[in-house]
């Protein structure tokens, strides 16, 4: 269409595309945008024909998408290379060839800039001191005593996999069209999915992420001869396999285009995960548990995770900031290998090109003490157990006290003296502790800086 970016118009010759939207004109372009969400599929194309400026904020391909989610229905779904074109049945590729270079808006271009990022520069020249620690392979003792809290990727680990030598993208299209999958907020066959994967420009791709692809696809997971893949023995015993049918999600298939991704986030329960790549690669940036990261707003309960921006966005506005705080590390993850995501570390992935993944949650002896204190302390966060399922740390609690009740206490002994502890930062932070002397008593103020006050595993 030829839009430009805001600050060009300082530099135009002629009458701007703005100028002509009368009284709307008064409103910024932020504001223009939130009153098209409220119109429905004919107002918002109708609107388009009044002018310029109007017919390029009415080509938003996230405005289509909303209504496409809305009004979507059971009919079979044929992508059209838009969500505009899709919404309207509309020929790919179809657009009315209006030149809108007189159209000057950070709003409508910057979604265009960052669906044509330059991945591959955020994801080189990874500063020696942030890069994820690589082996070829790692055996549990060693997981279990140097490395359960610490990212790393392993070279030689899922390479007996059957899946990773058969699926690729193409494979998968063969073998599984008609099976629907879960992308986000759709459920489409791969077939769809295959056809949005090869021609969309969306700034944020949606990410086919489902946890029922076991079943859809018929394939066994775990050690037994006819298995597509199993946990690796690194990772030790998976504790919340003690539940049973009765534990939460815990793996999903993960497939998605160049630029999807996840945005930055923890991992539910405070489990820990592996992601192994079976076709592409994908970069990864992470950081640990009490880290405040640029552009990501917490609540005070860490109930909330706030990132407004889409990873494109983040990357443009806080990359370089981010990669230069203490604890950050980085990496790519490629085809073959399998990166360890700690209990309780901030991680945004975004694909490199078009890729494959598998990834599980699991529970390691070294990080019971968190996941137990999480169940018990946040039952409001709590995620992915069935609704049956009333209090998940009782229910986990029987199960370990019957599998390992040694286990079980030497877990709630940590947690003992990790209360104790913050205890007694908070009483030092507001002046209660006594040295010998008498408490001064009376009103006390404090405030708590950085994250002593705040280190709740």
């Amino acid at each position: 269409m030829g839009v430009k970016p805001l600050g060009n118009q300082y530099f135009a010759t002629g009458p701007t595309a703005r100028q002509s939207l009368g009284l709307l004109g008064e409103l910024p372009d932020e504001m223009i945008v939130q009153l098209l969400e409220y119109l429905d599929t004919r107002s918002l194309k109708d609107i388009g024909f009044t002018c310029r400026f109007l017919y390029a904020f009415s080509q938003l391909d996230d405005l289509w998408k909303a209504l496409y989610l809305e009004t979507t229905s059971s009919q079979p779904l044929v992508w059209k290379g838009s969500w505009r074109n899709t919404h309207l049945k509309a020929p790919t590729n179809w657009r009315a060839n209006i030149d809108c270079s007189n159209v000057f808006s950070d709003v409508i271009h910057r979604p265009f800039a960052c669906a044509h990022i330059a991945l591959g520069k955020y994801a080189s020249s990874i500063p020696a001191t942030n890069r994820i620690s690589r082996f070829e392979q790692l055996d549990y003792d060693d997981f279990a005593r140097n490395w359960s809290s610490k990212p790393f990727i392993l070279t030689d680990c899922i390479q007996r996999w059957p899946v990773c030598r058969d699926w690729n993208v193409q494979e998968l299209q063969t073998r599984y069209s008609d099976i629907k999958f879960r992308a986000e907020a759709v459920d489409w066959p791969f077939s769809t999915y295959h056809e949005y994967m090869s021609d969309n420009e969306d700034e944020s791709p949606l990410y086919l992420f489902d946890k029922g692809f076991a079943e859809k696809m018929n394939i066994q997971i775990g050690q037994n001869p006819d298995a597509a893949y199993w946990p690796p023995e690194c990772f030790g015993s998976d504790l919340f396999e003690l539940l049973g049918d009765e534990r939460p999600a815990h793996r999903w298939l993960i497939i998605g285009p160049r630029r999807s991704g996840s945005t930055f986030h923890k991992d539910p329960n405070a489990t820990s995960a592996w992601n192994a790549v079976l076709e592409g690669s994908k970069y990864w940036i992470m950081f640990p548990p009490t880290t405040q990261v640029p552009g990501v707003y917490v609540s005070e309960d860490s109930s909330e995770v706030t990132s407004p921006l889409s990873i494109a966005e983040w990357l443009l506005e806080f990359h370089a900031e981010a990669r230069a705080l203490p604890g950050c590390v980085e990496g790519v993850c490629k085809a073959g290998e399998i990166l360890h995501v700690p209990s309780g570390w901030w991680h945004l992935v975004v694909n490199l090109e078009d890729g494959i993944a598998l990834t599980q949650n699991f529970v390691p002896k070294s990080h019971l003490a968190d996941v137990l204190s999480f169940l018990k302390d946040k039952p409001d966060q709590v995620t992915g157990f069935k609704k049956d399922v009333d209090n998940p740390y009782h229910l986990f609690e029987e199960r370990l006290r019957g599998y390992d009740c040694h286990l079980l206490e030497g877990a709630l002994d940590e947690l003992e003296r990790r209360s104790q502890t913050k205890k007694r930062k908070w009483e030092e932070a507001i002046g209660n502790k006594n040295d010998g002397g008498d408490s001064n008593g009376g009103f006390s103020f404090g405030f708590g800086f950085g994250d002593e006050d705040e280190e709740i595993p």
